[in-house]
């Protein structure tokens, strides 16, 4: 694949907040891009009125944009940069939609899913690298970081990570997305940014709820800090640089998401802690929790490992089990008094 990236066609996969945000992001900076919405309406909306009448409905999308709902052989063909933005859960489908047609070496795989798929424990990569061969696995590049698609959509400064175990690859990401209002870093660590994306929407579920219940901002500041060293244990158990989780993808992206009311996963602890049904407000939500589901796969995951995650295990009792917010919160505080650091082994 040639190297240059001004003017390529690129596939964007998801028409939700992000990846709507990332098709205008890169339909400005030149290129063109097609949008794939698992929706008709949606791709027709966006072909006739430049509206995505469901998410981010207040942008204007760019002329450079083309949307569509179906996968083929020749809009592969046509495409060699993709983009994965659909949600964790609905990663798998898509995929199997795309190993249907096939993909070349020079293709360039790009991650926006943040999450781990229930049924398998599975971190998007690992769904990458069994459906499309572990070479697209490896050269994949994951884009994480602390990102609010509105912010991005109307050029509020964002700083973000491209990760790969291929580091042309990751270069080439950063000199794909990067402009003066977004900013990209690279990373060879891409298990650890796909952790930190992953879990930082749990601990954000239990930030809300902290707020939800009337903590303030000491008890915030621990739940986040904790909620770090949870984050952290589990990644360097799977083979994670402890190093990335003070980064964008780890406390940069984790303390967005504990802290405003943008956040979805904030939004659902926040109700939760203020009374409402998990079910309720999911119904209610209009676009996907990741951490709902994460949640439920992360706890298995950290059992898995023989990992000590307080937290997750907290929200998993609330979301999952219908144990009373107060009772979780009153089990995290009566936990043994302990180091905070853990001891090297």
């Amino acid at each position: 694949m040639t190297t240059s990236v001004t003017g390529d066609r690129i596939l964007v996969l998801g028409a939700g907040n992000f990846g709507t945000c990332l098709a205008q992001h890169l339909a400005e900076k030149g290129h063109h891009v097609t949008l794939w919405a698992r929706s008709p309406e949606i791709a027709d909306s966006i072909n006739q009125n430049r509206k995505n009448p469901k998410y981010l409905n207040a942008l204007t999308l760019s002329p450079r944009i083309r949307a569509i709902n179906n996968i083929t052989d020749d809009l592969l063909r046509e495409h060699r940069v993709l983009v994965l933005a659909t949600a964790a859960q609905a990663l798998t489908p898509v995929l199997n939609k795309v190993a249907e047609h096939g993909l070349s070496q020079d293709h360039v795989i790009i991650c926006a899913a943040k999450g781990i798929e229930i049924s398998t424990m599975r971190l998007p990569g690992a769904i990458i690298s069994e459906l499309l061969g572990a070479d697209a696995g490896r050269k994949a590049v994951f884009l994480s970081g602390p990102s609010f698609a509105s912010e991005v959509a109307a050029h509020q400064p964002t700083a973000v990570v491209a990760a790969s175990h291929d580091a042309a690859r990751a270069q080439l990401v950063q000199a794909l997305f990067h402009a003066p209002q977004f900013r990209v870093y690279t990373s060879d660590d891409a298990i650890g940014v796909e952790i930190a994306g992953a879990l930082k929407n749990v601990i954000a579920i239990a930030a809300g709820a902290a707020v939800g219940l009337g903590f303030q901002m000491n008890s915030r500041a621990a739940l986040i800090t904790r909620g770090l060293a949870e984050m952290r244990r589990i990644g360097v158990a799977m083979g994670a640089n402890p190093m990335t989780f003070e980064g964008l993808a780890g406390v940069g992206d984790l303390f967005l998401t504990c802290t405003s009311e943008k956040s979805r996963n904030f939004q659902v602890g926040l109700r939760l802690g203020r009374g409402e049904r998990i079910q309720a407000i999911l119904e209610s939500l209009g676009s996907v929790c990741e951490g709902y589901a994460t949640t439920l796969a992360a706890r298995d995951l950290a059992y898995k490992l023989g990992i000590d995650a307080p937290i997750t295990e907290a929200a998993h009792q609330v979301l999952y089990e219908s144990r009373p917010i107060a009772q979780a919160v009153m089990g995290l505080l009566t936990r043994d008094a302990k180091p905070e650091l853990d001891t090297p082994k």
